[in-house]
């Protein structure tokens, strides 16, 4: 949707959250408080807060990536951060999971051009800023992994198989400074939602293979 019909609709559709409808806001904090989360996790380096399947969440999600309302990716950002907070101790213990860098999950360039942002790349910029007030900033690389390949839109695809076959080979790393960096490191990689996590499975496949250390990934919801 043009950026102007946004504006409109705006002006004639006042914003009420979401959740309770106080006027002005798109969601209120108690609503943030209270959304509904997932915890039944089905991939072992992945970790999301929110139940995806709650319309709630499910509006929120699309209202960012769809009508542009950017201030949701600072909302998802703090709830994405804190549960980085609740188990980056655990992964530094057991997994020797230390001193990791941020990458979101890339859009290919045909749909970065359709949509003009990228929300994951929103989330996770928001996500370094939260770190660095608390005094141990998660550096931010958004130009190390490349998505090189145009997929189809995967929501709308529930076998796995077919998933993971279209995005075989999808990703790339940006040479020779993306190399570099991702050397023995590792890296957390920030996205809005996860359904199958073959897109998240490719991204780390994609960065192991040019030398990162360990991955783990981080998303708004399941």
């Amino acid at each position: 949707m043009p950026y102007f019909l946004d504006t409109i609709l705006d002006f004639l559709f006042p914003e009420r959250c979401l959740g309770c409808h106080k006027a002005g806001v798109i969601l209120c904090s108690d609503c943030v408080i209270n959304l509904p989360t997932f915890r039944e996790q089905e991939n072992d380096f992945v970790f999301s807060t929110l139940n995806y399947q709650k319309e709630i969440v499910k509006k929120a999600v699309w209202l960012l990536k769809y009508r542009r309302k950017k201030e949701l990716a600072k909302i998802f950002a703090g709830i994405v951060y804190e549960n980085i907070l609740e188990e980056i101790p655990d992964l530094k213990t057991f997994e020797n999971f230390s001193d990791p860098i941020l990458i979101p999950i890339p859009l290919s360039e045909k749909r970065y051009k359709e949509r003009g942002f990228n929300q994951a790349e929103l989330i996770a910029e928001h996500v370094s800023d939260m770190s660095a007030t608390s005094g141990g900033r998660f550096v931010l690389e958004k130009n190390i992994l490349k998505k090189i390949k145009d997929t189809p839109n995967q929501a709308r695809i529930k076998d796995r198989s077919i998933r993971l076959e279209n995005l075989k080979n999808c990703f790339s790393i940006s040479e020779p400074e993306g190399i570099q960096k991702i050397k023995n490191r590792n890296i957390i990689l920030i996205d809005d939602v996860i359904t199958t996590g073959a897109t998240l499975l490719e991204a780390k496949k994609t960065l192991e293979k040019f030398g990162a250390k360990k991955v783990y990934a981080f998303t708004v919801a399941h």
